[in-house]
């Protein structure tokens, strides 16, 4: 059993995201979300910058293509999911390394200081996208009456 960690990430991206379709065929779009933290330096009441952290993210799907096409180096971004831990072995060393991912269920643009222009994708993909649904008659249109 894994443990969940929830996370939220504000931060901006480090390079473009790299993108491509896993062995599984799974869509994936991976990138680095840099996270500065200030602080107000009370001797002196200034903002200074205390160090940054560097994040890996990964997202799945159709949002991992939304990603790839949308979000640029040095964009600010917001991402929402879930830490995740793991180990692999070096090739080069043959020592085991741990790795720390944020599994994404959500990312966005930050709006905090840009404006952004949204192009709205179907939910759904083949004729479903475009269908127009079923249409019906309401009832007093159609010549059918109620009794009490």
């Amino acid at each position: 059993m894994t443990t969940r960690i929830p996370v939220t990430l504000e931060g901006n991206l480090t390079a473009d995201p790299d993108h491509g379709i896993a062995d599984s065929g799974n869509p994936y779009a991976r990138f680095t979300v840099a996270v500065n933290d200030r602080r107000l330096n009370q001797a002196t009441n200034q903002w200074e910058d205390a160090g940054t952290v560097y994040h890996r993210v990964v997202v799945f799907d159709r949002q991992a293509r939304h990603v790839a096409d949308s979000l640029h180096k040095g964009d600010a971004v917001l991402v929402a999911g879930d830490l995740r831990f793991g180990t692999y072995t070096d090739p080069d060393s043959g020592t085991t390394r741990e790795t720390r991912d944020v599994i994404a269920d959500n990312v966005g643009a930050s709006l905090k200081f840009t404006n952004i222009e949204i192009d709205h994708a179907p939910k759904a993909d083949g004729p479903a996208a475009t269908a127009t649904g079923p249409s019906a008659t309401p009832a007093s249109h159609a010549g059918a009456g109620f009794a009490r």
